[in-house]
């Protein structure tokens, strides 16, 4: 058998705790550089950090500058079997190139041009939609056609089915949000083809889905009992977060609990069979903040995703701030303190992979100083 060239590399140093440097200590870690050993000792800084010390960076994409160049995509570069999707991912800059928004999370802006299709094929990936502007575009969901319009979110859950028509004659752009990082690092990730266009061709104004299962407070008798590790909800409609929103507010205004911190409303999107998140690794919520309302700085294990839906927000993130605005996407890492004010007023959609943290029982969050 070919010997394996090591990657290992082991230096000896003089730093606090660390052994006296010798030629033996030298042919130690050498013979440990053989046999692809790593000493506890020399890396001990970085496996185990005081407080998380994330790769990833607290990064903002404009939208302004997404979609003109996700429209020249859609003049040259075809959809079909190879690339399978017009997805342009958002690469953060701290983690060496690669298609992710965090370690954990995939973000990108979907663009599908006038009649076009997006061929069928499924993942064990976790998957949803979120149209921050348009319509015109079906998603077909293990056959059940769901109509995508701006506000709304569409849940993809893994190993589904699934492909995209755009029935309008004009594109029509939106974010998709995987759990794909995470999947790739596991090693669990299949894949499946299916048709190369999509056969159920209906545009109902609401899936069998919706119709089933989205009605507040009520759940089908045919499925009493049955608890799904995804929701059965096929697309949370802009009009029933946008209610929620305003009620919380309302309420607060006439001295009700209800919000978040003063200012500050908030939803997650749940799953009806078991009342928790809507995918298992994947958490997604709508915040609202009126105009002239800050935050707590928030730091919380795990990393998250916001983009703008209206408005315009100040959005600090431990030592970088922005003003974002309609459309804007920014990345939270683990564990960095986060505060967002707005003197306008601002909608945000956020999607993290908290769930996972939770269901490790490694989920931490501290809130510092106080909303105003």
């Amino acid at each position: 058998m070919t010997p394996i060239e090591s990657p290992v590399r082991i230096e000896a140093t003089d730093a606090p705790g660390q052994p006296a440097r010798s030629a033996e200590l030298d042919a130690l870690y050498r013979g440990f550089e053989d046999e692809l050993l790593v000493p506890l000792w020399t890396e001990i800084g970085d496996l185990m950090p005081a407080q998380p010390a994330p790769a990833a960076r607290a990064h903002l994409w404009r939208w302004k500058n997404l979609l003109p160049l996700a429209g020249r995509a859609g003049e040259l570069v075809p959809v079909g079997r190879g690339g399978e999707r017009r997805a342009i991912a958002l690469a953060n800059p701290g983690l060496g190139g690669a298609p992710y928004a965090t370690p954990t999370l995939w973000a990108a802006i979907q663009y599908l041009c006038p009649r076009e299709d997006a061929p069928v094929h499924r993942h064990t990936q976790h998957a949803f939609r979120f149209v921050v502007e348009g319509e015109g575009v079906w998603t077909v969901v293990d056959g059940d056609p769901v109509a995508m319009r701006r506000g709304d979110f569409l849940l993809t859950p893994g190993w589904r089915f699934h492909g995209h028509h755009n029935v309008s004659d004009a594109p029509m752009a939106w974010i998709d949000g995987l759990d794909i990082p995470f999947v790739h690092h596991m090693g669990s990730a299949f894949f499946e083809l299916g048709p190369d266009t999509v056969t159920e061709r209906e545009t109902p104004a609401r899936s069998r889905a919706e119709r089933l299962w989205a009605h507040p407070g009520l759940r089908p008798v045919s499925s009493a009992g049955e608890r799904t590790d995804s929701s059965p909800i096929a697309a949370y409609r802009w009009e029933h977060t946008d209610q929620a929103l305003a009620d919380q507010l309302a309420l607060a205004g006439e001295g009700h609990p209800g919000v978040v911190e003063p200012g500050h409303a908030a939803v997650r999107f749940t799953n009806p069979t078991t009342g928790g998140d809507v995918m298992p690794t994947i958490r997604a919520e709508f915040h609202r903040l009126v105009p002239g309302a800050a935050t707590a700085t928030r730091r919380e294990v795990g990393s998250s995703v916001y983009q703008v839906f209206t408005g315009q927000a100040e959005v600090r993130v431990g030592d970088t701030a922005w003003t974002a605005t309609r459309g804007d996407l920014f990345v939270v890492p683990s564990w960095q303190p986060l505060t967002l004010s707005t003197d306008s007023g601002a909608d945000l959609f956020r999607f993290s992979d908290t769930p996972i943290f939770e269901r490790l029982r490694q989920h931490r969050v501290r809130v510092e100083g106080a909303a105003r």
